[in-house]
């Protein structure tokens, strides 16, 4: 005997051996391994459980939220404050810090659980043959060689060649995305089949949902096709997103920007002659001023509140930056069954033989029109509703509903159905065109039945009629029932190109026949399906396409985003709905597994680009085609439902899991799980997705010219103010600009979040994933609004200095009342500028006032705190404050709102220089085409 292929590595075609040959191969008999045969081999290749990827230590975690620049910068900006003394200032930073941390390491300590979840779904035991004896044993001490019953119900414990069965059926839905389940065989398989084609093998981790067998045990543990998945679970990497790598890049250019910069002016102050401590102070109080202290809050809390708006939506967010990533994305991979499909199987097509025409010849085709589970619908012939429902039609229904075990539910008004998928789209058409199916049932007992077979692949009931005949309806694949028939051979080629007509639209056929008993028997035997049968006709069926799904698909194309579907079904079924839904054209090139491992990678990617559609793919593919995607560049969603989706889900940019129909270990290598299993919330979460990034980039556009305008204060101020007294002039201390930058700066950018969404916002073109998050636009607008600020700021500071001091005010008193007026200018220059960033394209007359009130909002919480920082003593000692006169009041209002015609003028220019651009791309584009149509010889025709 050869040695027994037992190896993980050992790549073996079980599925293209017979039964014998495994059995031999893999050194085992029907009768089962002796114990110490088992234990031996249980010592070689070790338990069959799922190895747990170690995850990272909690202390990991913690570094990895720490490590990054802006955190950087925000810490420094924390020891900064407190080195100046203001410990309370640096606390608040610090509180900045210690929340966004936190956050980041609630939601990485929560995200990785998608290992255990696989490790869940190996049983706890089963049965097996030892030494010719059943035994019951720890799912863990199965074998390579074992032989294991399987029966209804039971959760296969590896991954087995089968040896015998009987109306064996297992739901392998979660590892090949197939929502019917499969039928089981012990015969030989072609060798290149994909997993779901395997019918003579039984996979570890799904479940036997009707009918018996044996199968010898093939691989166990890591080698199983569950393993695999495990192990690309593992290897599968976790993609940056785009606002997490802009961010990054932002935070890296400020930190050596803010550095250079407070050196710069610590050298400049100590050129004129600072005192060495003062030129220290005044570096860092550009640096504090600098610092965005409270974007890092203002990002986590857009999120939050994107994370909200899409849960309205039933799209769940398990990672905050999957919010803004979905308005990237540029690729949407989705599954078909459920998420495309109502995951209703549905009747679409019947065919009827001419009655009394030989051989069957004729005949007639109906559709069958009515949304899914629904009972409502219709009859059509020909695109037109039938004026009623035919004899023959009738017949046809009848018998495929009491060739039937399925029944129709209907629970809090929604319709379903118990049993078989196929078995209950029948009772669901017959109920649709009138056929009542209690009381059909009622009139047509059931006195026998020989239940559907893999070997027979037809299954047949004995009915009694109301006028007490018996009746044999038989109902089954279409060559399986053709054989029961009196068809001859061209009666039969017609029927069977009716078939081929109906499988070309993506439907699955049964064909249905009846015959009656010629004797008054309570049973069948198999002689009484051999022959004599009449066909009634056929029924073809598929599950249709949701509705909102094909608006969705148009919607994410007119968005500019690539919709693709990748599912684990047929590839004339995938086509034909991909048709449908509007991914192809008709006749369209799809491609399935088969021809994607032919593929290298590079022919893979150029492959994916033009290919939307792909059928019965294995989970290395779907992590493959996600793989090649990104390595074109796209930002990729993936959805899935299966745990054969889940290293696909992980790889993706954005894994998509599905609420109802999911796996355990789908929902948590997700970043997003939809509550509805519905395209349709996809597209509205990339929708919401836009709507934050918009909002994001508004918030920035506000809060970076404060920054930079502080800094730009502070910088005039060193290089021009004169020393008094030994004390250089500053017209805003790094105090004040705390005050600033963490309560005015954020009480007037978190409203923004609030946005209404911006009308084009689904007729653009995804971001690119390298676009820099600041523009060429925001930065150009922070150099204005910043120039603007530090020119009014400054301006007052000196007016309101100079104007107290000669009108006999104390130095000390003037001095300060004059910083006092420049924080306010620079408060409210943000108030109205804040009413500028609601749309960075619009004017706020054309958005609407109203339609964020939280705006206003805002805006009077920040006119009541800084009330409280003039007139407040408290806030005077805190922060060096004084009261203000109504006249500089007004004086700084009036200031201020020097930027309202500035942005006007800015929106016009920008505008403008944007609608000339469009014009020219539609010139040049209209003028190309021309050309190429003169070069092809034919003539442009004019608009």
């Amino acid at each position: 005997m050869s040695q027994p292929a037992l190896s993980p590595s050992t790549a073996v075609a079980w599925h293209h051996l017979p039964a014998s040959d495994a059995l031999s191969r893999i050194g085992s008999a029907e009768t089962g391994l002796p114990d110490d045969e088992a234990a031996r081999r249980l010592e070689e290749v070790g338990p069959n459980v799922i190895q747990r990827a170690k995850g990272d230590s909690a202390l990991k975690l913690l570094f990895r939220q720490i490590n990054d620049p802006l955190i950087y910068v925000l810490l420094a900006a924390a020891a900064i404050a407190i080195a100046m003394g203001e410990a309370i200032d640096g606390a608040v930073v610090l509180a900045v810090v210690v929340l966004n941390t936190a956050i980041g390491f609630v939601q990485e300590f929560r995200a990785s659980k998608a290992i255990e979840a696989l490790v869940g779904m190996v049983p706890q035991t089963a049965t097996a043959v030892r030494g010719g004896q059943r035994r019951v044993i720890p799912a863990a001490e199965v074998v390579p060689g074992d032989v294991v019953v399987l029966e209804a119900g039971d959760k296969i414990p590896a991954d087995a060649r089968l040896l015998s069965v009987k109306n064996l059926r297992a739901d392998e839905s979660a590892l090949t995305g197939e929502s019917v389940p499969s039928d089981k065989q012990v015969g030989v398989v072609p060798e290149d089949a994909a997993v779901g084609d395997r019918k003579n093998l039984a996979f570890g981790g799904t479940l036997v949902t009707s009918g018996t067998g044996t199968a010898v045990v093939v691989a166990t543990g890591g080698a199983t096709e569950l393993g695999r998945i495990s192990s690309m679970l593992r290897e599968a990497t976790e993609i940056e997103t785009p606002l997490t790598r802009s961010m990054a890049r932002v935070g890296r250019v400020l930190t050596v920007a803010i550095v250079a910069v407070a050196l710069l002016i610590v050298g400049v102050a100590l050129l004129r002659g600072y005192p060495p401590v003062d030129a220290m102070l005044a570096g860092i109080s550009l640096a504090v001023a600098a610092i965005p202290e409270g974007l890092p809050a203002i990002i986590t809390i857009s999120l939050a509140i994107g994370v909200q708006r899409m849960a309205r939506r039933r799209a769940v967010i398990r990672k905050l930056p999957a919010v803004e990533t979905l308005g990237s994305t540029a690729v949407i991979c989705s599954d078909k069954t459920g998420t495309l499909t109502r995951n209703e199987m549905t009747v679409r097509a019947l065919w009827t033989p001419s009655s009394g025409a030989p051989g069957g010849e004729g005949g007639e085709a109906f559709e069958v029109a009515g949304v899914g589970y629904a009972p409502e619908g219709e009859l059509r012939r020909g695109g037109a509703p039938a004026p009623d429902v035919p004899e023959a039609v009738r017949a046809l229904l009848r018998a495929g509903l009491l060739c039937n075990d399925a029944c129709m539910t209907c629970k809090g008004g929604a319709h379903g159905i118990e049993g078989d998928p196929t078995e209950g789209a029948l009772v669901v058409a017959a109920q649709k065109l009138g056929v009542d199916a209690e009381a059909t049932r009622r009139e047509h007992p059931r006195l026998d039945a020989v239940p559907f077979s893999s070997e027979r692949q037809l299954m047949a009931t004995l009915n009694q009629a109301p006028g007490g005949e018996r009746v044999i309806f038989m109902k089954g694949a279409p060559e399986a029932v053709l054989g029961g028939t009196a068809l001859d051979e061209a009666g039969r080629a017609q029927v069977m190109a009716q078939v081929e007509r109906m499988a070309a639209q993506g439907m699955r056929v049964l064909a249905v026949a009846a015959r009656p008993l010629d004797r008054s028997a309570a049973a069948l035997d198999e002689a009484d399906l051999a022959g004599g049968f009449e066909l009634l006709g056929l029924e073809g069926m598929i599950d249709p396409p949701r509705p909102e799904a094909i608006d969705a698909i148009k919607a994410c194309h007119d968005a500019g985003i690539t919709v693709k579907m990748i599912t684990g079904d047929h590839l004339t079924t995938a086509r034909a709905i991909g048709e449908q839904l509007g991914l192809v054209g008709e006749g369209a090139r799809a491609m399935n597994g088969t021809e994607l491992s032919r593929l290298s990678d590079d022919e893979l990617r150029a492959a994916v680009a033009s290919t939307h559609v792909f059928a019965r793919v294995a989970p290395e593919h779907k992590l493959r085609l996600v793989k090649a995607l990104q390595a074109g560049g796209e930002v990729v969603a993936m959805t899935g439902d299966g745990v054969n989706d889940a290293p696909a889900l992980k790889q993706a940019n954005i894994g998509v899991a599905m609420g109802i129909t999911g796996t355990a270990v789908s929902k948590e290598a997700a970043d997003v799980v939809l509550t509805d299993d519905n395209f349709a919330s996809i597209r509205a979460a990339v929708e919401e997705g836009r709507r934050v990034y918009d909002n994001l980039v508004k918030a920035l556009a506000f809060v970076l010219p404060t920054n930079l305008g502080e800094a730009l204060i502070l910088l005039v101020a060193v290089m021009t103010f004169p020393i008094l007294g030994g004390t250089p002039m500053m017209p805003i201390t790094a105090v004040q600009i705390l005050w600033v930058n963490l309560v005015a700066t954020v009480a007037l950018s978190l409203p923004l979040a609030f946005e209404a969404m911006e009308k084009d916002v689904m007729s653009r073109p995804p971001r690119e994933p390298g676009a820099p998050i600041l523009s060429r636009f925001v930065l150009v607008r922070t150099v204005i609004v910043a120039v603007l600020m530090t020119a009014g700021a400054i301006g007052l500071f000196l007016y309101e200095y100079f104007s107290e001091v000669r009108g006999g005010v104390v130095s000390d008193v003037a001095y300060r009342e004059a910083q006092t007026a420049a924080v306010t200018t620079v408060v409210l220059f943000q108030i109205f500028y804040v009413l500028n960033c609601r749309s960075l394209r619009d004017s706020m007359l054309k958005i609407g006032l109203f339609t964020n009130p939280w705006i206003y909002v805002g805006i009077g919480a920040l006119l009541a705190l800084q009330l409280c920082f003039v007139y407040a003593p408290f806030m005077h000692t805190l922060f060096g404050s004084a009261p203000l006169p109504l006249d500089a009041w007004i004086t700084s209002t009036l200031v201020a709102m020097s930027i309202l015609p500035v942005m006007s003028v800015e929106r016009w220019w920008r505008n403008r220089r944007e609608r000339r651009a469009a014009e020219g791309a539609r010139r040049a584009a209209a003028s190309e085409a021309g050309a190429m149509m003169h070069r092809g010889g034919a003539t442009p025709s004019h608009p």
